[in-house]
């Protein structure tokens, strides 16, 4: 991991005051921030990388080129400073996020970096960007993206007044996936591009080949109306051992190059209480049907398993009802956010122990009476809207956010803020917050943050159990 380096250099800004503009020239184009009475500047819409149409749409991104006339395309990125951050004696820490969204959805990719700039008393900066998704992110494109956004970092940050030795990525769900990729990227090739990782609800699927990949390729050629070319029969099903679709048509691949095996690593891992039941449709009424949703998502799963998930987590003393939901949605949804979400996480966290690097990890218990009722409970990637701050997210947080849930957040800030800025949660924690420890690999141990409520917590050990189970056959799971 690198250190700090601090610079003394003059700021390549040049400051419009009276237009309260901010222009930034980046050889390649010149870009004019705007300076807002917030005291921020936000530079939005920066091109990272060449136009990805035409003979580069499935290609890897390109070193951006003059912007042409034709700008349709998704390659672009915002960066979120404090005003006139030359004042600093130094550069200041960088937070780059990555958006979730399973790499088939756009999912919060341009959140507002103001709350998290404030929170951290006007001390680092935010960039948020677009990279490829779904078919045109296929072949690891998408992550190809990623590894572009922070050389233009490297490259270009400084300009702004950010510290390109001190950047910290950041990202939810498929965002955390992304960070444990980029992570062992061509088999963990350091090129220095940041130098510590926040991973928010961290996301495992099974990961396919690219042979095994092809049924995606074959979906697409089917309906943009190309099938002729293909033999109709030997693509009706979306995957071998699987029935129907997955959550997710298109992901990362093992290609031997960028994704040379089977993997996972990182340094910041946590997870909501109910981290599955915004996937597990509320229609399961039994076993059955549930054990066709767990094959269809881990189709390389064995009838063993089977047996040993489901006693577990099926019994019929484990079912609740909700609105409009089967009596087996929730079990469904706990066994599937253990396998994909917590499970994972707790695993990373054990590695990093292990190799006697610190980690942290966390358990977010925040209840919304709303979302509470309905069953969803604390959902997945729920805590980003307390580390962003209620204001500045897309969508409708809960509204307990902003009444008796609102002393949350800058509790969540202030260990993000912390982390940002020097690498842990505590030196910088909101006053009054309890020490975060680091991860014990023998007491498992991870902060529980509830409203009024956070303090240190060890792992159950019924969790614990179902986990080192789960963990045991990842490798199975193509996980």
């Amino acid at each position: 991991m690198a250190q700090y380096i601090l610079f003394a250099q003059v700021f390549l800004l040049l400051f419009l005051t009276a237009a309260q503009e901010v222009v930034v020239d980046l050889e390649y184009a010149r870009y004019r921030g705007r300076a807002l009475s917030n005291g921020l500047v936000q530079w939005l819409g920066i091109r990272y990388a060449a136009s990805p149409t035409g003979p580069l749409r499935f290609s890897a991104p390109q070193t951006s080129l003059p912007i042409p006339e034709d700008t349709s395309d998704c390659l672009f990125l915002d960066v979120y400073s404090p005003y006139r951050a030359s004042n600093h004696p130094e550069f200041l820490p960088v937070f780059v996020r990555i958006q979730g969204g399973g790499f088939n959805q756009n999912s919060n990719p341009n959140y507002n970096g103001t709350g998290l700039i404030q929170a951290s008393g006007m001390g680092i900066f935010v960039v948020t960007f677009n990279h490829r998704i779904q078919q045109d992110g296929s072949v690891n494109n998408g992550l190809k993206d990623q590894i572009k956004v922070l050389e233009w970092v490297q490259k270009y940050i400084h300009k702004f007044g950010g510290n390109p030795k001190h950047v910290v990525v950041g990202g939810a769900s498929a965002g955390t996936a992304s960070i444990n990729l980029l992570l062992s990227a061509y088999g963990g090739k350091d090129d220095d591009l940041f130098h510590a990782a926040a991973a928010e609800s961290q996301s495992f699927a099974t990961m396919l080949s690219l042979n095994q990949s092809q049924f995606a390729y074959n979906n697409l050629v089917i309906r943009t109306g190309c099938a002729k070319v293909l033999q109709r029969e030997n693509i009706n099903t979306p995957l071998a051992n699987a029935q129907q679709a997955p959550l997710y048509l298109y992901g990362p691949v093992v290609d031997g190059d960028f994704v040379p095996d089977y993997t996972y690593r990182a340094c910041y891992f946590g997870d909501d209480t109910n981290e599955g039941t915004i996937f597990v449709p509320k229609n399961m009424s039994n076993v059955g049907e549930v054990d066709i949703f767990i094959q269809t998502q881990f189709p390389t799963i064995k009838l063993e398993q089977f047996a040993a998930i489901n006693a577990w987590y099926f019994h019929e003393s484990q079912t609740r009802q909700f609105p409009d939901a089967k009596p087996y949605w929730r079990p469904a949804s706990t066994a599937y956010g253990e396998m994909r979400y917590i499970c994972p996480g707790i695993d990373m966290s054990s590695i990093y122990a292990k190799a006697r690097i610190n980690s942290w990890n966390y358990h977010y218990a925040v209840q919304d009476p709303d979302l509470e009722e309905s069953g969803l409970g604390v959902d997945h990637i729920v805590e980003i809207k307390a580390i962003w701050g209620p204001n500045y997210v897309t969508g409708d947080p809960p509204s307990s956010y902003f009444t008796t849930n609102a002393p949350i957040v800058p509790v969540m800030q202030g260990y993000w803020t912390s982390f940002i800025k020097t690498f842990a949660p505590n030196p910088h924690h909101y006053p009054g917050s309890p020490q975060w420890n680091t991860w014990g690999n023998e007491g498992y141990s991870r902060i529980f943050i509830k409203t009024n409520e956070t303090r240190m917590e060890q792992v159950s050990e019924d969790q614990r159990e179902c986990c080192e189970y789960l963990i045991n056959i990842r490798p199975e799971l193509q996980q």
